[in-house]
C-alpha cells in the first residue's frame, strides 16, 4: 500500500499514531452537529439554514463558509428542488381583478395581504387537491383545504378558514392567479361581504403569485416527492402535520431572518400563537 501511494512506511505509521490537531477535533465535533441539524430537518436544510440554526439557536461559534466547506467535503447536501408546474385553469369567461398586489410581497403588518393558490397531490386512491392561503407578513399558512375535487368550494373553504383564524379587517388584499375557482361569482361574493380587495396575477405570469407557488414548491420537495400516499386521508394527515407542526412552527425562512413564521409573529408585536389549522 505504501509503495502504491508512494509514501514511506515510517511516514504512514507516524500518521497513524499522530494526535489529531485541535482544528481537526473541532471540525469533527462541528460535523456531528451539522449532521444532527441536517437529519432533524429531514435533509431539507442547506448550509445557510444549518449555520443559522447552530449560530442563532444553539450558540455554536462557527462561520458560514466553514459549515459549507465541511458539508461539501462530506457530501451533505440539501435535496434539490424541482420545477413548479401551474395547475389552475384560467380559460373561462368570468371577469378578473386587476393586479393590485403588483408583486409587493413584503408587508409590515399581518392581514394586510394574503396570497392563495391550488395544487394537486397524487395518492394511490387518485388525486388530492389542495388550496392554501398565506399571509405575506410572516409567510404563515393561515388557511388550508384539501379535497378529491377541484371545485370552487375548495378555495372557499380555505378562505373561510383563514378568516376564522385571523379575523382580518376590511381592505385586505386577497391575491391569486386567474383560475376559475377564484373568479367565480360565489368566491367574489365572499370577498365582497368581507370587503376584501381582490387581486389577480397578469395573464400567463406565474411570478405575480411567486410566494404562494414557492410554498407549494417547498411542500412538494420536502414532503410529497419523498412520500407514497396510500390514501387521500393519509396525505391529508401528513400534509397537515407538515404545514402546522413544521412549516409554520419550525422551518426557518430566509426572508424572515431565518425565523419560522410562528417565531416571526411571536417576536413582532402581533401574536397569533393560539391560532391553529
Amino acid at each position: 500500500m505504501c509503495r502504491v501511494l508512494e509514501v514511506s512506511r515510517s511516514g504512514y505509521y507516524s500518521f497513524k499514531t499522530r494526535r489529531k490537531s485541535e482544528a481537526g477535533i473541532s471540525n469533527e465535533k462541528l460535523l456531528v452537529e451539522i449532521n444532527r441539524v441536517y437529519l432533524e430537518h429531514k435533509r431539507n436544510y442547506g448550509s445557510p439554514r444549518i449555520w443559522n440554526q447552530l449560530r442563532r439557536k444553539e450558540h455554536f461559534v462557527c462561520s458560514k463558509n466553514r459549515v459549507a466547506r465541511l458539508m461539501s467535503i462530506n457530501g451533505v447536501f440539501a435535496i434539490h428542488k424541482r420545477k413548479f408546474k401551474m395547475t389552475t385553469n384560467s380559460r373561462h369567461n368570468y371577469p378578473v381583478w386587476p393586479n393590485v398586489l403588483k408583486r409587493n410581497f413584503v408587508v409590515d403588518e399581518p392581514n394586510v395581504a394574503w396570497v392563495s393558490d391550488i395544487t394537486y397531490i397524487w395518492t394511490l386512491e387518485g388525486w388530492l387537491y389542495l388550496a392554501a392561503v398565506l399571509d405575506l407578513f410572516s409567510r404563515r399558512i393561515v388557511g388550508l383545504a384539501m379535497d378529491k375535487t377541484i371545485a370552487e368550494t375548495l378555495v372557499l373553504k380555505a378562505l373561510r378558514q383563514a378568516i376564522l383564524r385571523r379575523n382580518p379587517k376590511k381592505g385586505l388584499i386577497y391575491h391569486s392567479d386567474r383560475g376559475s375557482q377564484y373568479a367565480s361569482n360565489d368566491f367574489k361574493a365572499v370577498l365582497a361581504q368581507t370587503e376584501f380587495v381582490g387581486s389577480m396575477s397578469r395573464k400567463g405570469d406565474c411570478w405575480d403569485n411567486a410566494v404562494a407557488e414557492s410554498f407549494f414548491h417547498t411542500l412538494k420537495v420536502e414532503l410529497v416527492h419523498r412520500t407514497i400516499f396510500k390514501t387521500r386521508e393519509e396525505a391529508k394527515r401528513k400534509i397537515f402535520e407538515y404545514v402546522e407542526m413544521y412549516y409554520n412552527g419550525k422551518r426557518a425562512h430566509s426572508t424572515l431572518g431565518y425565523l419560522s413564521p410562528l417565531e416571526y409573529e411571536q417576536k413582532s408585536r402581533y401574536n397569533y400563537i393560539n391560532c391553529s389549522l
